[in-house]
């Protein structure tokens, strides 16, 4: 016989046909226990990473990675400094900007909006704002031509489509002999853009040409700041601080973190927390192997007797409970990642199926900032829960076997 003893009779009791039913049944609902437990985990951890993923990519197709603006709140000579921050480390490209807010009217509704005066040019570098654009193009707005871009929802407040007109009324105000006058200028719709509900771009942002909005916040050729693209959303922070050491003074920087980092972090701790509480079943399952085996230590006390009267070692006892329930621990959790992928990967489909069967809609906008589930499938969560989930039931197993190996042949066979 060339297997370790203790292996070969590991795989007899675990594939042989036990007259003790009931406890196949409980190693067989360990395994599934085990194996539903590690399906659950990965699923639920695939569509965290999606929705992680999904709302990333809606935040950052508009927001601004770095913001740079001077305490002034204009920037003279521009050019110049911009050539010095598209050279700094980590930097793809800027985009000079002047913004205010004001007032859209039309048809006497009034909405409030924060008015971004952008080169179309830079912005589709900067951004993904003209793959936004549902209707009309960005490259619509042009220096002199006053044409505006808004969001969807912001346009269907102000009951308005492509071609009308809105007047957009600033904070600033011009003193005549008539009185204080606040500033306003005709707009005419462009184009309109979608992305997304929840952070409002679509209901609060609205674009118009750089030229424009000097013009109308009374800068001159002055801006009011940059737009930094970085190469790495997470290296944004790292940049930000780099280019505040050798920037002159009365420079302001800041990040995205400070708008949304609050959020990401909270899906990130709801992530961490799901995956503890799920890893409970893991380790439910993973306690009901112990009982299993406890009662097949019990029912194998005689064989136990007999392997050691004839020399078998504690060592080689507690080896055989050990294959076993490793075993069992093995193919729980290869069962679990085979469902677990199986799952992740339709679970966008089997949710749609269901609202259309149910004619009900699970996954709302208004509520998760998208309408469908999303789910991406990490390779590093999958290694992870496999490695956890294969431990917890080596785990288990060291008790069952530590008093396979105690049992005194003498008293085991007393009464055989």
């Amino acid at each position: 016989m060339l297997k370790p003893l203790s292996l070969y009779i590991g795989l007899r009791y675990t594939r042989s046909k036990r007259r003790n039913h009931f406890i196949s049944f409980i190693s067989l609902s360990s395994m599934l226990g085990i194996a539903l437990g590690v399906a659950v985990l990965i699923t639920v951890l695939s569509v965290m990473n999606g929705f992680d993923n999904a709302i990333s990519h809606q935040v950052f197709s508009l927001a601004r990675e770095v913001t740079l603006s001077h305490y002034s709140g204009r920037i003279g000579q521009w050019r110049a400094l911009e050539n010095k921050i598209q050279q700094a480390e980590g930097v793809v490209t800027t985009e000079p900007f002047v913004s205010g807010q004001g007032m859209l009217t039309h048809a006497g509704i009034v909405r409030p909006v924060l008015a971004m005066g952008i080169l179309p040019e830079a912005e589709s570098k900067l951004s993904e704002l003209e793959n936004k654009m549902i209707t009309g193009r960005l490259n619509n707005l042009q220096a002199g031509r006053y044409g505006i871009v808004l969001g969807q929802a912001l346009a269907q407040r102000l009951n308005v489509y492509l071609g009308d007109k809105v007047t957009l009324v600033t904070a600033d105000a011009n003193l005549t002999p008539a009185g204080v006058i606040l500033r306003s200028k005709r707009f005419t719709v462009v184009g309109l853009f979608e992305a997304g509900s929840g952070f409002g771009f679509d209901d609060l942002w609205a674009f118009i040409h750089l030229k424009d909005a000097q013009t109308l916040f009374k800068t001159g050729d002055a801006v009011n700041g940059f737009w930094i693209k970085t190469q790495s959303i997470y290296k944004a922070p790292l940049i930000a601080h780099q280019l505040i050491r050798f920037l002159p003074q009365n420079f302001a920087v800041s990040d995205w973190t400070e708008d949304y980092g609050a959020f990401f972090q909270a899906i990130h701790l709801e992530k961490n927390m799901m995956a503890l509480i799920l890893l409970l079943l893991v380790a439910i399952a993973a306690f009901n192997l112990v009982a299993g085996l406890v009662m097949v230590v019990t029912d194998k006390r005689a064989d136990i007797a007999i392997l050691r009267t004839l020399g078998a070692r504690s060592r080689t006892i507690m080896g055989i409970f050990i294959v076993q329930g490793t075993v069992i621990g093995l193919f729980g959790t290869i069962l679990g990642v085979i469902g677990g992928l199986l799952l992740s990967s339709h679970v966008t489909e089997i949710v749609n199926l269901l609202e259309h069967l149910l004619h009900v809609q699970l996954i709302s906008s208004s509520v998760y900032y998208i309408d469908y589930l999303p789910s991406d499938i990490q390779l590093t969560d999958v290694s992870r829960i496999t490695l956890i989930a294969f431990l917890m039931s080596v785990l288990a197993t060291l008790y069952p076997a530590y008093r396979a190996a105690h049992i005194q042949p003498a008293e085991a066979l007393r009464y055989e």
